[in-house]
């Protein structure tokens, strides 16, 4: 089935007949497989053009580390990292941009910098302000699944629910628009165990009854390198094999730091999906 994302900036992207890559643009220093690679605004868009040609069909651009054990900087310090890499990338042809921050004021300004997502990793419940951003822009927004800073129920997807039905409730309270939304569970965020997140993956496809598209964010995880014994920046492998089993369960997009290695593996997996299609009809 497709649909249609709506964009801000009069974009959209259809999902559905095929997988949609988010390349990662971390223009951090402390991102925990890749942070002070693309500090430099030349470097940021080598990297960025890369991407495209391999195969992204979004950039996902974050000045603030959101790993565990990353120190909170303030909003003035993300802005200053990513909104310039945010106006050079609306320049080129065909780009879309998505800004990952949890900040009302980032939102704001990255979307009116070029930006045509926002990427929320605390689900509109750190800043419930952020959804009034997309309302008021029509940018596409990105709900993610946290456990973090809060009581979780013991079983995972019911917990998913719990989660993302209260942010879904802030989204329409502000006027977004359901066009608008794609749900992300938010793999590694406060799932602490391999089993948590290989759990959540062997379940995926029981988050399809909430009715929105899904992103996999599965890229470099700690839970893969418990899996494989690899450190980080080695387990694009093992994240293209998770892309694989999620769009084989239900998922429209996914957010890595390697595009070439998963834009193949996704690929092959439409191909079988649509001769399948083709075999049963």
């Amino acid at each position: 089935m497709m649909r249609r994302w709506q964009l801000a900036h009069g974009r959209h992207i259809d999902l559905g007949p095929r997988a949609v890559v988010m390349g990662i643009l971390n223009v951090t220093p402390n991102s925990f497989s890749d942070g002070g690679s693309y500090r430099s605004l030349d470097d940021a868009l080598a990297r960025a053009r890369l991407m495209m040609e391999q195969g992204a069909a979004i950039i996902d651009v974050g000045g603030e580390s959101t790993g565990p054990a990353s120190a909170p900087v303030t909003a003035k310090e993300e802005q200053a990292r990513a909104l310039p890499v945010i106006e050079a990338l609306a320049s080129l042809d065909g780009a879309i941009i998505s800004v990952d921050t949890y900040r009302e004021e980032t939102a704001r300004l990255a979307v009116a910098a070029g930006a045509h997502i926002v990427n929320d990793v605390w689900g509109l419940q750190r800043e419930p302000g952020i959804a009034n951003v997309a309302a008021q822009t029509g940018a596409g927004l990105v709900i993610m699944h946290t456990g973090r800073e809060r009581e979780k129920l013991a079983d995972p997807i019911a917990d998913q629910f719990l989660f993302l039905r209260r942010s879904l409730e802030i989204a329409r309270a502000a006027g977004i628009g359901e066009e608008h939304v794609v749900l992300d569970p938010g793999f590694g965020f406060a799932k602490e165990t391999p089993e948590d997140n290989i759990d959540l993956m062997a379940r995926f496809g029981e988050l399809l009854e909430l009715g929105f598209p899904l992103m996999a964010g599965t890229s470099r995880k700690r839970f893969l390198g418990a899996v494989t014994g690899r450190e980080a920046p080695d387990r694009d492998a093992a994240t293209a094999a998770t892309s694989v089993i999620l769009r084989l369960r239900g998922a429209d997009l996914f957010r890595v730091h390697d595009v070439a290695i998963n834009a193949d593996a996704l690929a092959v997996t439409d191909a079988m999906l649509t001769r399948e299609t083709y075999l049963s009809s």
